[in-house]
């Protein structure tokens, strides 16, 4: 590690996750933060707000944080945290590879499964690993994330990442390092895939999930999913209450009985929504190819079908170009589901 009073900690790619990741290691690191001009001008108007459920929040002053645009502001970081989308993993590989130090530790808080192998292709040499973050950050206000969920952060297990482990818990950061880092990425897809479902529906995440009809949206995506992982040999953690295979039955429960056997997965503020509703609402591309076109590749290459999935895949393509087709009902979203399944 370099020799520096704290540990240096640079966040590529510092949107809603980045900044949230950046805000509470600001406390125990010099955090230099590196996003688009525009967001970072925004951070040294108004600072960093981080917020979550049951806590206060807290503001960041502009003075405690590097805030920068270009890659070579990470060459001196012991740790990189890579927070940008999927779709932009590649170039940000690119971009960093001349800059960082060769003992520089690079954890991908990325969805998706292969963000951390395309880092390494782009940063041969250099430690780099996979990284899950089990709750939605949103943006609520200039310079406020908002974390909507309770949750532990996953990390795969290394010796190089138990510094960085350390600090997260001292930032009041829960972490958690996994040897089984790869079942637990398709875990949390299982999990994202309720993303589009949200997106789509226009509404808060605890009401979206109350409601039968999105649920059984998002029960036939997972069925699709987990036929598919059965077909790859892929046997993904368990990150809710209930195992991954019962989770479709339960999702398919009548809303009153939902509500008393999976109580803590509606443990969710009643504003939060998922990046994918965020991403819409911003007029940005969403990661919708890297989480339900994830399952449709996978089936694929084991002879599967996957319509639900596609079909979701094509509503948000749609709705990124004309977003005038927003809101779905939830027994319109269904009824589109199931056709494409019967054809």
């Amino acid at each position: 590690m370099a020799e520096t009073a704290r540990p240096t900690v640079a966040v590529f790619g510092a949107g809603s996750i980045g900044c949230h990741l950046g805000g509470a290691l600001a406390d125990v690191a010099d955090v230099t933060l590196i996003g688009r001009a525009p967001a970072m001008d925004v951070l040294r108007e108004h600072g960093l707000t981080i917020s979550a459920a049951g806590r206060a929040p807290r503001r960041i002053g502009p003075d405690r944080l590097r805030l920068a645009t270009g890659p070579d502001a990470a060459a001196d970081a012991d740790f990189v945290l890579i927070t940008v989308k999927t779709a932009a993993t590649a170039e940000a590989g690119r971009q960093l590879a001349p800059h960082l130090r060769s003992d520089a530790v690079v954890v991908s808080f990325q969805n998706g499964l292969h963000n951390p192998d395309t880092l390494r292709a782009e940063l041969p040499g250099r430690t780099v690993l996979a990284g899950m973050v089990p709750y939605n950050v949103v943006q609520t206000g200039p310079g406020t994330v908002h974390q909507g969920m309770p949750g532990t952060l996953m990390v795969e297990q290394a010796a190089a990442v138990e510094e960085l482990t350390r600090l997260c818990t001292a930032a009041g950061l829960p972490v958690e390092a996994r040897a089984d880092i790869r079942e637990v990425q398709y875990g949390k897809l299982l999990m994202n895939l309720n993303n589009a479902v949200n997106a789509l529906s226009g509404l808060p995440l605890r009401e979206q999930l109350g409601l039968r009809a999105y649920r059984l949206c998002l029960a036939l995506c997972q069925r699709e999913a987990l036929a598919a992982y059965r077909a790859a040999g892929v046997r993904p953690t368990r990150l809710g209450p209930v195992p991954a295979a019962l989770t479709p039955y339960v999702l398919r429960l009548p809303d009153a009985l939902f509500r008393r056997l999976a109580a803590s997965t509606l443990d969710i503020d009643a504003h939060a929504r998922s990046s994918m509703w965020e991403d819409l609402e911003r007029g940005r591309p969403t990661e919708i190819d890297s989480l339900q076109g994830e399952i449709v590749a996978l089936a694929a290459r084991h002879g599967l079908p996957a319509p639900a999935n596609a079909c979701l895949t094509d509503l948000v393509h749609q709705a990124e170009t004309a977003p005038d087709t927003l809101p779905w009902t939830g027994e319109r979203l269904l009824q589109q589901l199931r056709s494409a399944t019967r054809a």
